[in-house]
């Protein structure tokens, strides 16, 4: 996350574009190595719904890493900029993930006219499966809204 954070400095681009390169690099690497050790972990997990949540993070975390790059060494800095800007999305799920859960409780109590069918446990137990998809679905949003949104000038 330090890696990603680090890189949208436009100063840090601008006047140091071979530390910008390093950083990228080992961002890449990192989410390379985190993105395929976490394929065969979808596979391990006993939720259909937390299972296909973790692989589809895996894959679109892989993929737009690897577009931002190959954007990057194709000296394509504009698809670089989007695709970089889509895989840190990604690389933030987990956060966002993790604030999202008072949002899904009540949603769930919303849903389950504030009662509790499956305990306490089931509750939580539904909120912590359906977080992966929220996350990801929140921070895609608003990356593509960032992308979108109308240059001021």
């Amino acid at each position: 996350m330090l890696a990603g954070f680090a890189q949208f400095s436009g100063r840090l681009r601008a006047r140091r574009p071979g530390l910008h390169r390093i950083i990228g690099r080992v961002y890449v690497a990192s989410v390379g190595a985190a993105g395929l050790l976490a394929l065969p972990l979808a596979g391990y997990m006993d939720d259909f719904s937390k299972a296909t949540g973790f692989l589809a993070l895996a894959l679109a975390w892989l993929f737009t890493a690897w577009k931002g790059w190959r954007g990057a060494v194709r000296r394509d800095f504009d698809a670089h900029r989007i695709w970089m800007l889509r895989s840190f999305g990604i690389t933030l799920v987990a956060v966002s993930g993790r604030l999202l859960v008072p949002v899904l409780l009540l949603t769930y109590g919303l849903l389950h006219g504030f009662t509790l069918p499956a305990g306490r446990e089931g509750m939580v137990v539904a909120v912590l499966n359906a977080n992966i998809w929220a996350g990801l679905v929140a921070n895609l949003a608003v990356v593509e809204w960032v992308l979108l949104k109308p240059k001021r000038s």
